[in-house]
């Protein structure tokens, strides 16, 4: 074993492989990291409800969310290539802000992906399970874990390249999708059953907001999650031949990416359809258009696709979990084990240690669904949002020491600073507070992570107090 440094300064990422990890992720494979980072599994079976709420509107829903995540990545992007690291921004928080936050959004961003294992590896054994029922369900969700655990522990090319054909069936999926839906759309597809009605929809059945301007913002609320991840390839920068150049190209593309992948299919399924069809919520938004094309066996072939997400996001988050937790164990605020990576430049024990947690999730789904696994299901609901929120705070101060300290690797910078960081800061709190006067599970998430958010800044306290305290005494 190799041990990676358990002491480096944060925010201070050495060359490719200087921290015992090493640089196997290919340029190919960071494109597709960033675009399968956005396209979650949430697009394509949340979208229905979302829908249903706001009418036409959605699109309003997706584009201000779709705007929120731009902003964010281009902050992302600024600190990220002018300083790649495995720790991303819980380093640069660390760094800007103080070791207590870097501490603990560092745990909260890996506790929310532990608890996203238990949940995809479930969606993905029904899945499955609906196929080949002679295998039970948990079974199935064990394989699914002990597979996807076995490629990041084989080396981080070996994650690089699953995901990278995962992403890739998800990008061909929606492309295809855009392009046959939109043919329909105009009534110019041979053999589709549509009769094409243009951007008739939009307007036709209510009205654009059917219910209401309001019903955009419960429709951001529905959306909003189905757009993390998205942070991702930052993290994954570190492991790649040419991070800065990986990290640029990334958020130059995002603006495309969100606009194609999310607004682009959501505006095929809303034109195609009626808002109001009750195909949407019943069979799903993306079945019901392809139903309505005349397209054969469209609920199988959407549940490939569907377990092709989700996948795709149990590989993400179990690579985004274990470089969380080697960059903390790094930084002394993890077991030192976590800090350790093998001769394949794998770190084994953040994997393992992240992946038992996870497991132990599922099982606490399927023994104490509505109690322990609710409590941390909406525990974590509201950790996407702190997570932008710290991105945003921390770039206020760390644009600062890249203008002092590496003037040179500059290569990002955030439009309008520092007018439009405040404003996504805005945003994001508005988001927030909303959830809150909404009620129901929306305000037991914010709640919830509140709480457990407030429980582990208070352990960053205390442990910066105690690092202080012995530094002086040193």
């Amino acid at each position: 074993m190799t041990k990676g440094s358990t002491t480096g300064d944060p925010g201070h990422a050495p060359e490719a492989g200087g921290d015992g990890l090493k640089a196997g992720l290919k340029n190919r494979h960071l494109s597709m990291i960033a675009i399968g980072g956005v396209i979650g599994a949430g697009l394509f079976v949340g979208s229905g409800s979302g829908i249903a709420a706001a009418g036409p509107g959605i699109l309003l829903s997706y584009a201000l969310v779709g705007a929120m995540v731009v902003f964010v990545m281009r902050m992302l992007g600024e600190m990220a290539a002018a300083n790649p690291t495995s720790g991303s921004f819980s380093a640069y928080a660390d760094r800007a802000l103080g070791r207590w936050a870097g501490f603990t959004i560092g745990w909260l961003y890996w506790f929310f992906w532990v608890v996203v294992l238990a949940v995809e590896a479930t969606a993905g054994a029904g899945i499955l399970n609906g196929w080949i029922p002679a295998v039970p369900q948990w079974a199935w969700a064990l394989i699914v874990m002990v597979v996807l655990t076995a490629t990041n522990l084989a080396s981080v090319s070996s994650y690089g390249e699953f995901e990278f054909w995962f992403a890739g069936i998800k990008v061909v999926a929606i492309a295809a999708f855009i392009v046959i839906g939109g043919l329909a759309m105009f009534g110019v597809l041979p053999g589709s059953d549509n009769p094409g009605a243009g951007f008739d929809n939009l307007t036709s059945h209510g009205g654009f907001l059917p219910n209401g301007p309001g019903a955009i913002l419960t429709g951001v609320l529905m959306v909003v999650f189905s757009f993390m991840g998205s942070e991702i390839v930052t993290l994954a920068a570190g492991e790649s031949e040419d991070p800065q150049r990986a990290v640029r190209q990334a958020t130059n593309s995002v603006i495309w990416r969100i606009g194609v992948f999310y607004l682009g299919s959501i505006l095929v399924v809303v034109s195609l359809l009626p808002w109001d069809s009750k195909t949407i919520t019943e069979k799903g938004s993306y079945v019901a258009a392809l139903d309505s094309i005349g397209i054969p066996h469209a609920g199988q072939f959407m549940n490939v696709i569907v377990l092709t997400a989700v996948l795709s996001c149990l590989n993400s988050g179990l690579y985004t979990a274990s470089r969380m937790a080697f960059s903390l164990g790094q930084r002394g605020d993890a077991p030192k084990a976590f800090a350790k990576t093998n001769s394949r430049g794998v770190p084994q024990a953040a994997i393992l240690g992240s992946v038992v947690f996870g497991f132990v999730s599922v099982i606490f789904n399927y023994v104490w669904p509505d109690t322990v696994f609710k409590f941390l299901l909406n525990s974590s609901g509201a950790i996407a949002l702190f997570v932008w929120l710290v991105i945003c705070v921390t770039q206020l101060k760390f644009r600062g020491i890249i203008k002092r300290e590496m003037p040179d690797r500059h290569f990002v910078k955030m439009w309008l600073f520092p007018y439009l960081t405040w404003a996504t800061i805005g945003m994001i709190t508005f988001v927030l507070g909303f959830m809150v006067y909404d009620g129901g599970d929306n305000r037991e998430q914010v709640l919830l992570s509140t709480l457990v958010g407030v429980l582990v800044l208070l352990i960053g306290v205390v442990r910066d107090r105690r690092h202080r305290a012995a530094a002086v005494e040193k």
